[in-house]
Formats: structure tokens, C-alpha cells, sequence
């Protein structure tokens, strides 16, 4: 996200009310409920880390110990340890 100038898209009255209260500092305007999105939605992260995780999953299922994967996927043991955990509790629901 960049930041915009707000006196570029404010009008000049908007602008003096808001540095009625705060004057040269930066000021975050969250989303409208109705246009928030989930985390990974806009950048397709979500579903390479889902793939990711199910091929660590399927390599473990094959034999392949947990300190291999972590060197693999450059994740630690812990990581790989909770991956393989939620991916069997799906497999558990299907």
C-alpha cells in the first residue's frame, strides 16, 4: 500500500479540519467492513503457502524426516512439525 498525499485527493476544507487534529503526522483511514479482504486474497500468497504445505505434507507422508524438510523448505523443525499436524487434521475432516 503507498501512502497518498492527502491534499491531492482531499478536498482544501477536509484537509485544515483534519490538521485541526493532527498537523504533519501520518494517519491510517482503515477499510469499510464491507471491502475488507483476508490476508493473502489480493496477492494469491494464501494458496502458495497452501501448496507448499501440502507438498511438505505429501514428502513426509513418502518418508522423508522432519529435519530434511525443514533444510528443503528453509522452515524450522517446529514449523514443519506444525504443518504436517494441520495438514493431517485435514485429511482427518475430508
Amino acid at each position: 500500500m503507498r501512502y497518498k498525499k492527502a491534499n491531492e485527493i482531499l478536498p482544501v476544507e477536509l484537509v485544515e479540519f483534519i490538521q485541526n487534529y493532527i498537523d504533519g503526522e501520518y494517519i491510517y483511514i482503515p477499510r469499510k467492513q464491507e471491502n475488507k479482504r483476508t490476508w493473502g486474497e489480493g496477492t494469491g500468497a494464501r494458496e502458495e503457502r497452501e501448496l507448499r504445505d501440502l507438498a511438505i505434507y505429501r514428502d513426509y507422508a513418502s518418508g522423508i524426516c522432519v529435519k530434511m524438510l525443514a533444510e528443503r523448505y528453509y522452515l524450522s523443525e517446529k514449523s514443519i512439525q506444525r504443518i504436517v499436524l494441520q495438514e493431517k487434521r485435514k485429511k482427518k475432516i475430508e
